[in-house]
């Protein structure tokens, strides 16, 4: 599993929380300090609290389980979509959908509108329609694929997600907790860490700071990924011994 270093996260400012007045007292536990009317928080226990998101995220992951990463603030918006595409998990960086999990249903029906819309194009449907039908369809698409496209391939709710600032992102976390899915979040010194169930306290306003944790994050999932790979071909190479032990059986019966 991938571990947090405690020098890492200093470099890439994630000690850095919001100003004192506009802080949330559930973080108090995560505080180091104030100074010059800013919260510094203790990057030792973020360092703790990383490590059990990601050794609980590594467990998902080589389950085969999907993480949905959530992140709509423009700073972490490209961040999470390199990190997420680059697991192969689903992402929304746009604005969250009311009702993306409560209502999955609905969603699909979305997703398998786009999907539609591109086999039209495809059978040569889309040709047979006006030019101002064509352009209708094309804006519909072009919506649906801004909000929708990042997770056109997940075709059942996740098992859990990630979120950067669970303040802006709070109709997600509502949305999962009502599931029972578990929320795993980014949560600065403004935030109600009781809201999620695996605190990440730090910086969640830099890019830096987001592209750091996410790296180890990232890493973590990955070798729960390589775990659930290697799984697999075992479980296919022992199928194919016994498969082999059964044929020589069947033989020598003959």
């Amino acid at each position: 599993m991938a571990k947090a270093n405690v020098k890492d996260l200093l470099e890439a400012g994630v000690h850095f929380g919001h100003m004192t007045r506009k802080w949330n007292p559930n973080m108090a536990p995560y505080i180091f300090m104030e100074k010059n009317g800013i919260h510094i928080v203790d990057l030792h226990k973020t360092a703790v609290k990383l490590d059990e998101a990601c050794s609980a995220l590594e467990k998902l992951t080589s389950a085969g389980k999907k993480v949905l990463f959530v992140a709509t603030k423009k700073q972490a918006k490209e961040v999470v979509a390199k990190h997420a595409a680059e697991l192969n998990m689903p992402y929304i960086t746009e604005r969250w959908p009311g009702g993306m999990l409560t209502n999955f249903v609905t969603i699909r029906k979305a997703v398998k509108k786009m999907n539609h819309i591109d086999k039209m194009k495809k059978d040569g449907t889309f040709e047979t329609l006006s030019k101002k039908e064509r352009l209708q369809v094309d804006r519909q698409r072009a919506n649906l694929e801004k909000n929708l496209g990042s997770i056109s391939d997940m075709v059942r709710l996740p098992s859990a997600i990630f979120v950067v600032d669970i303040m802006r992102e709070h109709i997600a976390v509502t949305e999962a907790k009502k599931l029972g899915i578990p929320v795993f979040g980014i949560v600065d010194t403004n935030s109600d860490p009781r809201k999620v169930d695996f605190v990440i306290p730090g910086n969640d306003d830099a890019s830096k700071s987001i592209d750091m944790l996410l790296s180890v994050v990232s890493e973590s999932i990955k070798e729960g990924q390589t775990q659930r790979k290697a799984d697999k071909e075992k479980s296919k190479e022992e199928g194919e011994v016994v498969s082999a032990d059964k044929d020589a059986d069947f033989d020598a019966a003959e």
